[in-house]
């Protein structure tokens, strides 16, 4: 196969259209439900986005893995600054990280120009009542491959009046074993750690993993990094329209909780989730765009 021809077909998982994309050494799969990033991993390497091996594939839910988009709102509504929950009818219950992540979405196009391939995704307010839905917010997601991986997620608000809303790239990362590796670029950053209350804490040096972690960091700067020495690689995220992210492994006893989830999984993922979150929610107002971004490459250590 030419490398530098990408191919691209159309599958089948389970419930769900999909489609695969290989160019330059690398493979990604990608959902037309919630245009969900599944997997992404170069030839002759551990992949790079992790993938649950009970992960299921039906409509209406998020598949366990990849990189679920969280819009438009992150989390549970009720931990989002009351700009955001007023999106929301207060007597309708509300799903965890917003409304698309189990919605198809429209592939707009497939372009493959000057190296690059990339997808882009338009998700469109359905015909059925959706509380909770901004009007006249219009959503896209492109995600491109070259020698990166790269998703970008547009926000347009067509409407008449400023919306609020916070937001995630929920992206799973694939690592060697979660006690070996480390996070390099928050230190000094503030962040709110929902095990402890939500207490306000600082990060001193590098974050290492000893147990169960939810935090919401802020004051970020554009480039975080896994080191993961067991694997001899760093995985790089660069961000744009993003000061904050959501650091997530949930260890032992919550690994057994959750669903699509082997109890032992835990010791081979970690959530680096690009977001805007808590101080870093976004308000567009009428006519205003946000692209929030996030670009994903490995380097050999």
């Amino acid at each position: 196969m030419n490398r530098s021809t990408p191919q691209v077909e159309r599958v089948e998982l389970g419930e769900l259209a999909c489609w695969r994309v290989r160019h330059a050494g690398a493979e990604l799969l990608v959902a037309q439900q919630g245009a969900q990033v599944l997997s992404y991993r170069h030839d002759g390497q551990p992949p790079l986005i992790w993938l649950s091996e009970q992960a299921a594939y039906g409509r209406g839910q998020s598949v366990r893995g990849g990189v679920p988009v969280c819009w438009p709102w992150f989390g549970d509504l009720a931990r989002n600054p009351a700009a955001v929950r007023d999106l929301h009818p207060q007597d309708v219950p509300a799903p965890a990280h917003g409304l698309v992540r189990g919605l198809d979405w429209q592939l707009l196009g497939i372009d493959n120009t000057e190296g690059r391939v990339s997808l882009a995704f338009a998700c469109l307010r359905p015909d059925t009542d959706l509380p909770g839905w901004p009007v006249g917010l219009e959503l896209k997601l492109t995600i491109a491959l070259d020698d990166r991986l790269t998703l970008d997620l547009t926000s347009h608000n067509r409407g008449i009046h400023a919306v609020t809303l916070s937001q995630a790239l929920h992206s799973y990362f694939a690592v060697s074993d979660i006690r070996q590796v480390e996070v390099e670029g928050l230190a000094g950053s503030r962040y709110r750690d929902s095990l402890q209350d939500w207490r306000e804490c600082s990060q001193e040096g590098a974050l290492r993993f000893i147990g169960e972690t939810d935090r919401l960091y802020l004051d970020l700067p554009p480039r975080l990094s896994i080191l993961d020495r067991p694997w001899q690689r760093r995985i790089t995220l660069e961000a744009s329209g993003s000061r904050s992210a959501v650091v997530w492994n949930p260890w032992i006893d919550k690994a057994r909780r959750l669903s699509q989830f082997d109890d032992d999984a835990w010791q081979g993922m970690l959530c680096i989730e690009t977001a805007n979150v808590l101080d870093d929610v976004r308000q567009l107002a009428p006519g205003q765009q946000h692209k929030l971004s996030v670009s994903l490459a490995t380097e050999p250590l």
